[in-house]
C-alpha cells in the first residue's frame, strides 16, 4: 500500500450500532503500520464528492469508544442514490487524494454504491480496495444471516409493543402500531417477541411478504376483539394489494414521495390513522387508537442489543482485516454457526449489490398474521440479554357481600 490513507463513510438510515462499525475500522486499523491515516467522509459519499473528510487518526481511544456507544452516524448520513457518474466522480476524489482502501458501511445502495466505484478502479487501473460493511434496520440484506442495527431496532420493536399491550389491556380497545419496512417484515414480525401470556398481542401481524386484503383484516380485527375484547396489530408500512401497490396510496386521498419518487411510507402517520379510521367506521369499535413508530426505532438510545453492538464492531474490524490481508473487493456478512455463534465471510459484491431479502416462507404462520416458533427462535439470541418482562397479579378474588345476599 503505497498512499497508506483509508477512507471510511456511513449512508442510509442511521442505526443504534452503527458507530460501533465506524470504530472498528479506525481501532483495527491502526494495528496494522501501513496505515498513516484513517479519514472519515462526512454525510456519506456527498462528502466525498465534496472533498469534506475528517481526520480520524487525531481521535483518542477513549473518545472514539464513548462514541461507539453512541446511536446514529457520527460522521452524518446522506440520502443520494449513486449512479455510474456520480460513482465516477467519487473515485476522482478517492485518487486525488491516494486513497487506497474505501469503506462504506450501508444497506442495499451502499453495497451497489461500493461495486460501481469498484469497477470504475479497475477499469482505470488504479490500486483501491473497495469493502461494503452491512447496516439496515430492515435485515434485508442477502447472504446475510442478519444485519448490524437490525436486532436493536428488533428490541425496540419487541418493548414497544410489549408496551403497548400493558396499555391496551388495562383500557381495552383496538391499537394499531405501524413499523418501518417498504420489502421486507423481518423489523415488524419482531413484535411478537414482547409477548409473554397466550392473549398478549400483538394479536396480529401484517407483512409486506404477504398480500394484504382490507375487508379481510376489518374481519381479523373484529374476531379478536368479538373473542377477548380488545386487539393489538403489528403492520409494516410496505404492505400493499394483490398487484403490489401499497396500502397507504389506496386509502390517502394525497400520497407524498420522497427524493428519488418513491412512495413516502415513513416520517408519516398516515397509514396508522387511516386503517384506524376503517376500523372504527366499519366495526364501529369507539376506542381505537395508532402510532408510528417512524424514526424512533432506528437510534433509541439505551434500547441497544449488546449483540448488536458486538457483531456491528466486528464487522467493522473484518472488513479491515479482509482489506488489508485479502486481495479482492467485497462485502462483509454475517454467518450463524450453533446456538449461538457467528463468524464473517466476504462476499462478492455482485452478490449482495441491488438486490433485497425478505422473510422466509418458515418464518410466516400459516395464517399469515403471525409469525412462526423458528423465527422467535431466530431472533431470540439477537436481541441481547436483559430482555423486560411483564408480570400480572395472580387475581385472587374476594368474595362479594353485597351481590350474594341479593
Amino acid at each position: 500500500m503505497a498512499s497508506g490513507k483509508i477512507l471510511v463513510a456511513q449512508g442510509g438510515g442511521p442505526t443504534a450500532v452503527i458507530n460501533q462499525s465506524l470504530v472498528g475500522v479506525t481501532l483495527e486499523a491502526r494495528h496494522f503500520r501501513n496505515v498513516e491515516r484513517v479519514y472519515g467522509a462526512r454525510h456519506g459519499v456527498r462528502g466525498i464528492l465534496e472533498e469534506d473528510f475528517i481526520d480520524l487518526t487525531q481521535e483518542t481511544s477513549h473518545n472514539l469508544e464513548l462514541v461507539a456507544k453512541t446511536p446514529s452516524s457520527a460522521l452524518g448520513s446522506t440520502r443520494d442514490k449513486p449512479d455510474v457518474k456520480y460513482c465516477q466522480e467519487i473515485f476522482k476524489v478517492l485518487r486525488a487524494h491516494q486513497i487506497e482502501h474505501f469503506f462504506y458501511i450501508g444497506g442495499n445502495d451502499s453495497s451497489d454504491t461500493v461495486q460501481i466505484v469498484s469497477q470504475q478502479a479497475q477499469k482505470a487501473g488504479y490500486p483501491l480496495r473497495c469493502i461494503h460493511i452491512p447496516k439496515t434496520i430492515d435485515n434485508d440484506l442477502v447472504g446475510n444471516d442478519h444485519t448490524p442495527g437490525f436486532p436493536s431496532a428488533a428490541r425496540f420493536v419487541a418493548q414497544a409493543f410489549a408496551g403497548a399491550n400493558l396499555d391496551n389491556a388495562s383500557l381495552p380497545g383496538v391499537y394499531v402500531g405501524v413499523v418501518m419496512g417498504r420489502h421486507a417484515g423481518f423489523l415488524t414480525a419482531a413484535a411478537a417477541l414482547g409477548k409473554k401470556f397466550p392473549d398478549d398481542g400483538p394479536h396480529l401481524i401484517y407483512l409486506p411478504e404477504r398480500t394484504f386484503v382490507l375487508e379481510q383484516f376489518l374481519a381479523d380485527v373484529k374476531a379478536v376483539h368479538d373473542r377477548i375484547g380488545r386487539c393489538v396489530i403489528a403492520v409494516s408500512e410496505g404492505i400493499h394489494d394483490a398487484s403490489g401497490i401499497p396500502v397507504i396510496s389506496l386509502l390517502a386521498k394525497n400520497s407524498e414521495h420522497d427524493a428519488h419518487g418513491n412512495l413516502q411510507l415513513s416520517g408519516t402517520g398516515a397509514l396508522a390513522d387511516l386503517l384506524c379510521e376503517e376500523i372504527k367506521s366499519k366495526l364501529q369499535i369507539k376506542r381505537v387508537r395508532g402510532d408510528t413508530f417512524g424514526y424512533l426505532q432506528r437510534s433509541f438510545i439505551g434500547c441497544v442489543s449488546d449483540v448488536d453492538q458486538c457483531e456491528a464492531r466486528e464487522a467493522g474490524e473484518k472488513a479491515v482485516q479482509f482489506a488489508m490481508r485479502g486481495d479482492r473487493d467485497g462485502s462483509v456478512a454475517i454467518r450463524r454457526s450453533g446456538n449461538y455463534a457467528v463468524d464473517y465471510a466476504l462476499l462478492q459484491l455482485q452478490e449482495v449489490a441491488g438486490k433485497t431479502r425478505v422473510m422466509e416462507d418458515a418464518f410466516i404462520a400459516a395464517s399469515g398474521t403471525d409469525v412462526t416458533e423458528a423465527f422467535r427462535q431466530y431472533l431470540r439470541p439477537l436481541l441481547g440479554a436483559d430482555m423486560p418482562e411483564a408480570s400480572r397479579l395472580r387475581a385472587n378474588p374476594v368474595a362479594k357481600i353485597i351481590a350474594a345476599a341479593s
